[in-house]
């Protein structure tokens, strides 16, 4: 669903749901902005996160974890990961046109 809001407001998403296809994908398609979960399988959002920054290596990218976890501490593995921001599911719609807007 997240993939389509995003689609419908006109930007190019992709849904991915397995970390290493990620990491294929955005080696690929290079993205500006990627929105992750922290639960995944075999790697957690936040080590995923870290990958990114590694392997793709522009500092043009925005990585923003959007989890059902909203407690102090995700935010802080968070920030330590490298995310630029941490929303807690479901996203609040201008919240998200707000993180759009300040990455274009």
């Amino acid at each position: 669903m997240f993939a389509m809001l995003l689609n419908q407001l006109g930007h190019a998403a992709e849904y991915v749901t397995h970390p290493k296809a990620v990491l294929e994908i955005a080696k690929r398609v290079r993205p500006w902005l990627v929105f992750l979960d922290i639960r995944l399988p075999d790697m957690d959002g936040w080590e995923l996160a870290r990958t990114l920054r590694r392997e793709l290596g522009h500092e043009d990218l925005r990585i923003v974890a959007v989890s059902g976890f909203g407690d102090v501490e995700a935010h802080k593995r968070s920030r330590e990961a490298g995310i630029d921001a941490h929303v807690q599911k479901p996203v609040d719609m201008q919240l998200l046109q707000s993180i759009l807007a300040q990455v274009r």
